[in-house]
């Protein structure tokens, strides 16, 4: 578990700035950055630098590594202080607060801004012990493709912010997205309780109906929540929903889409039937969802922003086969309708070469006779063609 801890940041000098992002941009390309690659990046010379390596490490912003050489990596404090040094100097941050949540890939703690407004601060924490099948569940990488868990946390976190303020913008129920920076993610503070803590509701039924709207609204503009449970969504005292944690998003043209829109149904049926004794007469489909939406017009979010399952690549590969379905389907009609004159025009006797014997025999085709002389309408036929 990571302690953060940012009570140091305020100490910090430029020189000792420059050396951890030196780092970070090393480790691009190193899991160990060498220290000679390090004084090159953070344009100090050697003692000077060393002496900075050795502060850093001295407080776990740096982890040290001698063989085969002097190398250093970043540790998730000193990833935090950099995101959070990022933040202060734009003026989305100014003080840190306490941790109000922790989930298997990401713990959110309290915040102000300059102005004194209480906001909260994501910070997406994969790789941990509890969840380290993420490069197999989530497409943050392509096939054949390896990086650090920071590199990883740094693209759910952008993957999440960017679903948020799309959603946000569409009227979607979610938490106000403010800024981003690294693994960080600075969003609204949502006065609410966790669905999974609340043991009575006034109207169970009309929460259900709410949260089946909210999944129908999703697949409408192109998108299924994947993990839309008890954990993910909160409700105030009104009973207002608020909708949480975006980053496992998918788009509904996957694969997969009705399995992960039917598990979404299902997780909020089953549970408020559990928990609440109210039991849904019907639910929901993903075919009921998508009929007459905006994505059924082509106009759906996960197209904007390239959703899981929907990418450029797979945009013009679709658009391709199109067009070739629909030349395939044009040159098919024409020979079927070619085909259909020639069988009107050719039906009757053929000539057919009998490979035993050498001999031609007379085959009908329609009523699949066979003669060895002549029939009489093949003769009639070709003295005609000979007039």
């Amino acid at each position: 578990m990571v302690n953060l801890d940012a009570k140091g940041l305020r100490y910090m000098s430029t020189d000792e700035m420059r050396v951890l992002t030196a780092v970070e941009q090393g480790m691009k390309n190193h899991e160990y950055v060498p220290s000679s690659l390090i004084e090159v990046l953070a344009g100090l010379k050697r003692g000077g630098a060393f002496k900075v390596l050795r502060l850093l490490a001295k407080h776990k912003l740096v982890q040290h590594e001698s063989v085969p050489q002097e190398s250093f990596r970043l540790t998730n404090k000193g990833y935090d202080w950099l995101a959070l040094r990022a933040l202060s100097k734009r003026g989305s941050v100014e003080a840190l607060g306490i941790r109000i949540g922790m989930g298997k890939e990401s713990d959110i703690y309290t915040c102000t801004t300059a102005e004194g407004e209480e906001i909260c601060i994501k910070l997406h924490r994969l790789g941990r012990n509890c969840f380290r099948t993420v490069k197999n569940n989530r497409d943050y990488l392509k096939a054949n493709q390896s990086a650090s868990w920071l590199y990883l946390s740094r693209l759910s976190s952008l993957k999440e912010y960017a679903f948020m303020k799309a959603l946000y913008d569409k009227g979607f129920p979610t938490p106000t997205p403010i800024d981003v920076n690294r693994h960080c993610v600075l969003m609204s503070l949502s006065h609410s309780y966790q669905l999974n803590s609340i043991a009575v509701l006034r109207h169970p039924g009309r929460v259900f109906s709410v949260l089946m709207e909210l999944v129908m609204r999703l697949a409408g503009v192109g998108l299924i929540h994947c993990d839309f449970n008890e954990f993910n969504l909160l409700v105030d005292d009104n009973e207002v929903v608020t909708m949480i944690d975006f980053p496992q998003m998918v788009s509904t043209s996957h694969i997969n889409a009705k399995y992960y829109f039917d598990r979404d149904v299902d997780c909020v049926r089953t549970f408020f039937k559990r928990r609440f004794g109210f039991a849904a007469d019907s639910v929901p489909t993903l075919e009921q969802a998508l009929a007459g939406t905006e994505k059924a017009e082509g106009e759906g979010i996960d197209d904007m922003l390239r959703a899981s399952g929907w990418n450029a690549a797979q945009e013009k590969v679709l658009g391709t086969l199109r067009e070739l379905d629909e030349r395939e389907g044009q040159k098919l009609g024409k020979l079927v309708e070619e085909g259909e004159e020639e069988e009107e025009e050719e039906d009757g006797w053929e000539r057919v070469l009998d490979q035993t014997t050498g001999r031609e025999y007379f085959w009908h085709n329609v009523t699949d006779e066979v003669r060895w002389t002549e029939p009489p309408e093949m003769a009639a036929v070709g003295l005609a063609a000979a007039q």
